[in-house]
C-alpha cells in the first residue's frame, strides 16, 4: 500500500502540481550525500513517519452481499494509516526553490484527498477516499528539526504532506445461510413457521 501512495504522489506532483516541468521526483532520504549528487531540479518526497490514524478507526463488522442481496460474509472495516512525507525542492538558487515550493503548495492544496484516478492496486480496489493534508502544523510529539537532525542535514524549507490510506485487514468471516424455518418454543406450545 505504501508503494501505491508513493506512485500516486509522484503522479500528483508531476501531472497536477508541476505540470509541464521536467522536475524529477525522488523518494530517497535527503541526506547530505544524496543532495550532493543532485544535478537536476528535484522534488524529494521523503516518507518519515507511519502511524495508525486512530480518528478514522471504525468498530463493528461490514457486510458483503451476493447478487440476491443476502449477506455472504462479514469483514472488519479497513484501518487507516497516516503516511507523513517531508516534501522539499532541490535546485541551485533559493528563489527557484521558493517558486517550486509555492507551486507544490498551491497544487497540493487543491486536493482534499488523493484524486481517485491516481489510485492503483489495493487503494483503488477499496473504492474509499484517501484523505490528504498539506502544510498543517506537526503533532506536538514531532518536530521537523528532529527529522533533519536524524538525516544529518541542515534545516531546509519543506512541506508536510500527510496521507491517510485505508488498509484492508483481510479478516473476513463467512455468514451462515439464511434460516429456512423458525421454531419458537413457548413451554407448553411450540410454533413452527417458514422464514
Amino acid at each position: 500500500m505504501i508503494h501505491e501512495v508513493d506512485e500516486a504522489l509522484r503522479r500528483l506532483v508531476r501531472e497536477h502540481a508541476l505540470s509541464g516541468t521536467d522536475v524529477e521526483v525522488a523518494f530517497e532520504a535527503p541526506t547530505k550525500d544524496w543532495a550532493a549528487r543532485r544535478n537536476a531540479p528535484t522534488v524529494n518526497v521523503y516518507l518519515y513517519d507511519i502511524r495508525e490514524d486512530l480518528r478514522r478507526r471504525q468498530r463493528g463488522m461490514l457486510n458483503s452481499y451476493d447478487d440476491r442481496g443476502q449477506v455472504v460474509s462479514r469483514r472488519l472495516p479497513p484501518r487507516h494509516v497516516k503516511l507523513s512525507y517531508l516534501v522539499t525542492a532541490w535546485v541551485q538558487r533559493t528563489e527557484d526553490e521558493h517558486r517550486l515550493l509555492s507551486d507544490l503548495l498551491v497544487g497540493l492544496l487543491r486536493h482534499e484527498s488523493v484524486p481517485a484516478p491516481l489510485l492503483t492496486g489495493s487503494l483503488a480496489a477499496l473504492e474509499l477516499p484517501v484523505p490528504m493534508s498539506c502544510a498543517l502544523p506537526p503533532p506536538e510529539d514531532r518536530a521537523f528539526a528532529d527529522v533533519w537532525s536524524a538525516l544529518g542535514g541542515e534545516l531546509k524549507p519543506s512541506l508536510d504532506v500527510v496521507v491517510s490510506a485505508p488498509v484492508d485487514t483481510g479478516r473476513a468471516y463467512p455468514a451462515a445461510p439464511p434460516a429456512r424455518t423458525v421454531r419458537v418454543d413457548l413451554g407448553d406450545t411450540t410454533l413452527d413457521g417458514v422464514a
